[in-house]
């Protein structure tokens, strides 16, 4: 087993997704891991490994990722979102395409986020959201995030936008919402959510877990990703039969051989080009001192 790309409803938590889905494969006691929570009032693409494929669940979390997201103007919720209670109204006074196309502008590359309360952000062991239910606010510090892409799709009178957003990991829409309607002076929140990109995983790919329930019943393939197609977004190095016995081994060799003159760092895929096709032996970084350092293994089987 390995990877699939599950369209997650809204409602569940990324978890829940994640117990559904081990239940359906009737993998009882298998790691089953998710590759970037998805808030559970938030919809789309949510990328699921089973077993062997959990090892690649750490480099799936710095992949940029792109969503759908519709904003209300003039009113503000402790949550950040349609979740939450009402906090503040506002009039929505020079509220327009116009003025919300501006407003965008300025949150479009490097910027910096308070990331909000309402999060699983751990302060002392505590998630923040803890922290939250009781009334408590923490000082939170600000964070760098890079938003590629920040579109205006459709504005609906008198207070609904709908946007477009591919961002860097770690950017939080809800935060982004919030502090549009701040910089228009009328407040918001964000009332839809839905995931269209996480990596090289896009919403076309994803199948939904009724889909994947009656395929099951029906004895059906499932669109199961290997390790290798999971990891996509990450250069590639092809390494020979010999070396790649070097990896499987746990040991090392120098950096030249994987980068092969190029500028890389890592993490890198080193794969090795068989009669059944390439196939992943490990995934390695530079040490520093000319020397690589695998940072994860897919030993062949046989």
């Amino acid at each position: 087993m390995s990877l699939l790309v599950i369209d997650k409803p809204s409602g569940p938590s990324s978890f829940a997704v994640c117990k559904r889905v081990r239940a359906l494969l009737g993998k009882r006691g298998e790691k089953v891991g998710h590759g970037g929570t998805l808030d559970p009032f938030a919809s789309g693409v949510l990328p699921i490994c089973i077993g062997e494929g959990t090892k690649v669940v750490p480099f799936l979390l710095d992949a940029d990722k792109a969503y759908e997201a519709v904003v209300r103007f003039g009113v503000e919720t402790d949550t950040l979102d349609g979740t939450g209670q009402v906090v503040a109204n506002h009039p929505l006074v020079g509220l327009g395409r116009g003025a919300v196309e501006a407003a965008l502008a300025h949150f479009r590359g490097a910027i910096e986020q308070i990331p909000p309360m309402y999060s699983a952000l751990k302060r002392d062991g505590r998630p923040l959201y803890a922290y939250a239910r009781k009334g408590q606010t923490i000082e939170r510090p600000a964070r760098k995030v890079t938003v590629h892409v920040l579109e205006l799709v459709d504005f609906d009178p008198p207070d609904r936008a709908r946007l477009r957003v591919r961002c860097s990991k770690g950017t939080y829409i809800r935060s982004l919402a919030a502090d549009v309607g701040q910089r228009l002076g009328v407040g918001a929140h964000l009332v839809e959510l839905r995931r269209t990109a996480s990596g090289p995983f896009t919403i076309e790919q994803a199948i939904t877990l009724d889909a994947l329930a009656e395929r099951i019943a029906d004895g059906l393939p499932l669109p199961m990703l290997s390790p290798l197609e999971a990891l996509a977004h990450l250069p590639k190095a092809t390494v020979d039969a010999s070396q790649a016995l070097v990896l499987e081994r746990g040991q090392r060799m120098a950096w030249e051989t994987i980068s092969q003159g190029r500028a890389l760092i890592g993490p890198v895929c080193a794969i090795l080009d068989g009669a059944a096709g390439p196939s992943l032996v490990a995934i390695v970084t530079h040490d520093g001192e000319g020397g690589m350092k695998i940072l994860r293994g897919f030993p062949r089987r046989g």
